[in-house]
């Protein structure tokens, strides 16, 4: 069973992957947009395959186009993860 992440290693993780496309991670974030970060939609699928490895979340093109900021897509990241995996 896996287990369920807390939103700071979400953060983490998403902060990773987002600098491994080029920002530094003093760039990445909260309230730092896509385009502020020159993230295309080609990082975005990568996000979206990184949150469905790592946590059990599917992520969809349209939840990408809903989320501005890298908060919203950790916050939605997190969200989902605490539904796919429940505590016990």
């Amino acid at each position: 069973m896996a287990i369920t992440p807390t939103k700071d290693q979400v953060q983490e993780r998403i902060t990773a992957a987002i600098t491994s496309f080029g920002p530094t991670t003093n760039q990445v974030v909260p309230e730092a947009t896509w385009g502020q970060l020159g993230i295309d939609s080609l990082h975005l699928v990568e996000l979206a395959e990184i949150a469905s490895e790592d946590y059990g979340v599917q992520l969809q093109g349209q939840d990408f186009e809903d989320l501005t900021t890298v908060g919203e897509a950790i916050d939605l990241i997190w969200s989902r993860a605490q539904s796919a995996h429940p505590a016990n």
